[in-house]
């Protein structure tokens, strides 16, 4: 399998990608990249179910970056195509970093290469994602950034 280099240009969240700013979902960067999609979710095992997903979305291009800004909507189709699913807050889309105050949490973004485009419906969980990558996942890469409030 080949390694992506992931880069999320910082180590701790600036504000506008978390809960006390603008909640955006930061930009990704991709090296070494070489697949035919591109699926991530972003896990935080400081919540309880020891790997709470903030964030899944499948079925991106094969660009260098993954821009800032995807709004919250089942199918995207700007600033890139994509496929997003429901994650552990029971809603569609990005959710930031928003510990309890006084208290500091993790998130890992774990970002698959695949040598297809995924063939499940949006809104789908986690599990449904990385069952439909099984076979498919050419590339592998993560990062990670911490967030304190």
């Amino acid at each position: 399998m080949e390694r992506l280099t992931i880069s999320l240009g910082f180590t701790e969240f600036p504000p506008d990608h978390t809960c006390d700013g603008g909640d955006r979902s930061p930009a990704i960067t991709l090296g070494g990249l070489s697949a035919a999609s591109v699926a991530l979710y972003v896990t935080n095992p400081f919540m309880p179910g020891c790997s709470f997903c903030p964030w899944l979305i499948w079925n991106l291009p094969p660009v260098p970056v993954i821009p800032a800004g995807i709004p919250g909507d089942p199918v995207v189709t700007a600033p890139v195509p994509a496929v997003q699913g429901e994650n552990d807050y029971g809603t569609i889309g990005y959710t930031g970093p928003c510990p309890p105050q006084g208290s500091t949490h993790r998130y890992q973004f774990r970002v698959y290469g695949l040598d297809t485009f995924l063939d499940i419906p949006p809104g789908s969980r986690v599990h449904g994602m990385v069952n439909a990558m099984k076979g498919h996942i050419v590339q592998f890469g993560t990062t990670i950034a911490m967030y304190r409030r």
